[in-house]
C-alpha cells in the first residue's frame, strides 16, 4: 500500500521536537509523499506555542519542495467533556484538526471518562481526527468510539510512534481499533507523530496493523490527496483552493 500523505508532525515549536518545519517538508519530499500536515501541539502542552503561533499559520505556502502542507493543530482534550484547548474561532482557520488525549494536559480517567472525553471531543465540527486513540493510559470503550467516529465522520488515527518510542503497549488496542473500523466502516488515517523529520512518513508498524486487521485502502486517507482534500473541503475547509 503506498501512503502519500502524512497527517501528524510537529516541528521545534512543539518544545520537545526538533527539526524545523522547512527540514520536515524536505525530508517529505524526499520520501515521495505529497502532502504533510504540521500539527502543532495546543497550547497547553508545556513548552508548546502560544495561541497566536495558530493565527499566523497563513503565511506558510501551500506548497513547499512540491509537498501540498496542510495548516493545523494537536489539540488538547481538557476535560471529560472533550473541551479542547483552542477555541472555535481558531480551529475554524485552520485546515486540520486533530483531537488527543495527553496526560500532561488531563489525568487519564475511568474507561467511561475517557470515552466521554474522546466522544464529546467529536462534536467539535472543527475536529477532524481523534489523535491516538489506542493510548493504553486512557483505557477507552472502542466499540463506542469507533460508531461515533463513523457517525459523527471523524477519522480515527493509527498512530506509528505508539509502536516505536511513545504510548508503548498500544498494538493490541490499534488491532482492535482497526478492526472495529472495518467492521463499522469507519475511516482510518495514519500518521507518523513524528517529532524528528526523520521519522516522517514512516508507516512500517502502522501499516502492519492495517494489514492484520484487513483494511482496504478506500478506508485510508492516506492513499489519496485528492480524496483527502475532498473530506477537509466538505466540512468546510480549505476552501480558499480548488
Amino acid at each position: 500500500m503506498k501512503y502519500l500523505i502524512d497527517t501528524h508532525t510537529h516541528t521545534i515549536v512543539s518544545g520537545h521536537a526538533y527539526t524545523t518545519l522547512l527540514e520536515n517538508v524536505k525530508c517529505a519530499a524526499d520520501k515521495g509523499l505529497k502532502m504533510m500536515a504540521d500539527t502543532e501541539h495546543g497550547p497547553a502542552m508545556p513548552g508548546g506555542p502560544s495561541i497566536i503561533y495558530f493565527g499566523n499559520l497563513k503565511v506558510i505556502p501551500r506548497i513547499i519542495y512540491g509537498v501540498y502542507v496542510l495548516r493545523g493543530v494537536e489539540a488538547n482534550i481538557m476535560d471529560y467533556d472533550g473541551k479542547l484547548d483552542m477555541p472555535a474561532e481558531r480551529l475554524k482557520k485552520l485546515d486540520l484538526v486533530i483531537a488527543s488525549l495527553h496526560d500532561i494536559c488531563l489525568k487519564p480517567g475511568s474507561r467511561d471518562e475517557n470515552t466521554r472525553a474522546l466522544i464529546n471531543a467529536m462534536d467539535n465540527k472543527y475536529v477532524d481526527i481523534i489523535g491516538h486513540p489506542g493510548n493504553p493510559a486512557f483505557k477507552i470503550d472502542i466499540d463506542a468510539v469507533v460508531k461515533a467516529a463513523k457517525q459523527k465522520n471523524v477519522l480515527i488515527e493509527i498512530n506509528n510512534s505508539s509502536f516505536v518510542t511513545s504510548r508503548i503497549g498500544s498494538y493490541d488496542n490499534c488491532l482492535k481499533i482497526a478492526q472495529k473500523a472495518k467492521e463499522f466502516g469507519a475511516q482510518i488515517v495514519i500518521g507518523s507523530d513524528a517529532h524528528i523529520c526523520f521519522s516522517i512518513g514512516e508507516f512500517e508498524k502502522a501499516d502492519h496493523i492495517i494489514k492484520e486487521a484487513g483494511i482496504e485502502d478506500d478506508m485510508i486517507m492516506n492513499t489519496s490527496p485528492e480524496r483527502f482534500k475532498k473530506y477537509l473541503h466538505d466540512k468546510g475547509k480549505l476552501l480558499d483552493v480548488e
